[in-house]
């Protein structure tokens, strides 16, 4: 039997190949660096994520497919990607700092934050569930060791280890669905799949079974109650950025393959697995809301808050159709903004060993550093959804897609979800300009350039957003996917 070569197309993967190149020259780098002083190994690994996301821009409008079709580059897989270099560029620029106070600026640092996006990548423009799979290993397994990367810590170490027993098993759970999807319809292939589907030459037993296997994996990579469970332990336990990284572009890559997966090939059974995730979504908000107003540590607050924003973005899944699916990208956008900008200001009041990560160690501090307390205030107003943010024009979108789509106790379920929302990030918003009656002096907040620079990013992201959102919004709908 001859063996077919695929066809490879260079130009389809060149920003993978920056990014794993650049990872490679990192490592490499770092060999012959000193002990100390490595900031060059974190704008090395910047520049890589710049020229990954110059190449990526340019392939907008220009669709092409490699790997005999199973990588295909799109309108949807472009902006995804540069969702995900935008958190991996602003990680970058939070963990300089970072990294030199805990002691860990090493290369594999930054070479871990490249390889997960470039795992990323796959995910999003994977057309076949190998390909996709493939590219959830790449990413998990750099996130496994990156959450547990202040080995000194004991809290992420355990990080590090329920990520990756929970990780493992949820990978169980997805690699099992799309065998026995693969046995329904005899492809691992999308589109293929889709048209067996159509057909009406798949399994329906096998096929129920496989599509319930694959909402729990990826349930499990999107923070989706109740596949949650690991959530609030590994974001407390991971180092900041890597925290703030994890809520941004994984979390990105995971809804980018959930929703190709389920319009372009189980788009035949939607009457039987939308109303799974309507569930999915009421659950998720609800229980991310709730027992996020119980917190009392601002990690593990943020934590819940990013489980009820996958509930938000369930919504948008939900819908569906031109609205829903460029909603979804518009939000995450958003969020992106927003989430690591508010990590981005966690990192400095933590301080070396994060220590200080309690609500009550903000008290005071909007009155000690105004600025800061301001950018911080911006950003847990765009959370809560209020206007003139980010946050506020992305769940107006996600909100209207449902109500078009004729689900409007969806919609009445996230509205009251997102007031429920409001009171935990006021309550970090008081504490912030309360009197400290103790009479301790704060201690020093030292700012560093490229922290500040991240924080500008984010600013202009959460505000520009929400005052001027048509052309990202256009963008959005220009790249949807339809079921």
């Amino acid at each position: 039997m001859p063996i077919s070569i695929p066809d490879i197309n260079i130009g389809s993967i060149g920003p993978e190949l920056i990014l794993a190149i650049v990872a490679i020259v990192v490592l490499l780098v770092e060999v012959f660096s000193v002990s100390k002083g490595k900031d060059h190994l974190a704008y090395i690994s910047l520049g890589g994520v710049l020229l990954a996301a110059a190449v990526t821009s340019r392939m907008i409008g220009e669709p092409s497919t490699t790997f005999s079709g199973m990588y295909v580059v799109d309108n949807f897989s472009t902006f995804f990607k540069l969702i995900c270099l935008l958190g991996t560029g602003m990680t970058i620029l939070v963990s300089v700092k970072y990294n030199k106070d805990e002691d860990i600026d090493n290369g594999e640092y930054y070479a871990l934050l490249l390889f997960a996006t470039f795992g990323m990548f796959f995910m999003i423009s994977g057309s076949d569930m190998m390909t996709i799979f493939m590219g959830l290993e790449v990413m998990s397994l750099s996130l496994y060791v990156l959450a547990g990367y202040t080995r000194k810590r004991f809290k992420s170490n355990e990080a590090s280890m329920k990520y990756f027993i929970l990780g493992s098993v949820a990978s169980a759970f997805l690699l099992y669905g799309m065998a026995l999807i693969y046995g329904a319809t005899g492809s691992t292939n999308l589109g293929v799949i889709g048209s067996a589907i159509s057909g009406g030459s798949a399994s329906a037993s096998l096929l129920a079974m496989g599509s319930a296997m694959l909402i729990i994996g990826f349930g499990f990579k999107v923070a989706a109650v109740p596949f949650h469970m690991w959530t609030p332990d590994v974001y407390q336990g991971a180092p900041v950025p890597v925290t703030a990284f994890m809520s941004a572009g994984p979390k990105a890559a995971a809804f980018a393959a959930f929703y190709r997966v389920f319009s372009q090939s189980l788009h035949g059974t939607q009457p039987e697995w939308w109303i799974i995730i309507w569930v999915l979504a009421v659950l998720t908000m609800t229980l991310g809301n709730i027992v996020a107003l119980l917190q009392s540590d601002v990690k593990r607050m943020l934590a819940y808050s990013s489980i009820a924003h996958a509930g938000y973005i369930l919504v948008g899944f939900v819908a569906g159709g031109k609205l829903g699916s460029s909603a979804i990208l518009f939000y995450l956008l958003a969020y992106t903004f927003m989430n690591i900008g508010a990590f981005a200001i966690v990192t400095l009041v933590a301080r070396q060993g994060e220590t200080k990560t309690s609500f009550s160690d903000y008290v005071g501090i909007g009155y000690k550093y105004p600025l800061m307390g301001v950018t911080l205030v911006i950003f847990l107003f765009a959370l809560a959804g209020i206007p003139p943010t980010a946050g506020f024009v992305g769940k107006f979108y996600i909100f209207m897609a449902a109500l078009d789509q004729g689900y409007v106790y969806l919609a009445i379920i996230s509205v009251l979800n997102s007031v429920v929302s409001v009171f935990y990030y006021l309550r970090l918003t008081v504490m912030m300009y309360m009197k400290d009656e103790s009479g301790e002096e704060l201690p020093p907040i030292k700012f560093a350039a490229s922290v500040v620079v991240a924080l500008a990013i984010a600013i202009y992201g959460t505000l520009w957003l929400g005052i001027v959102p048509a052309g990202y919004m256009a963008f959005a709908q220009s790249s949807f996917l339809p079921y």
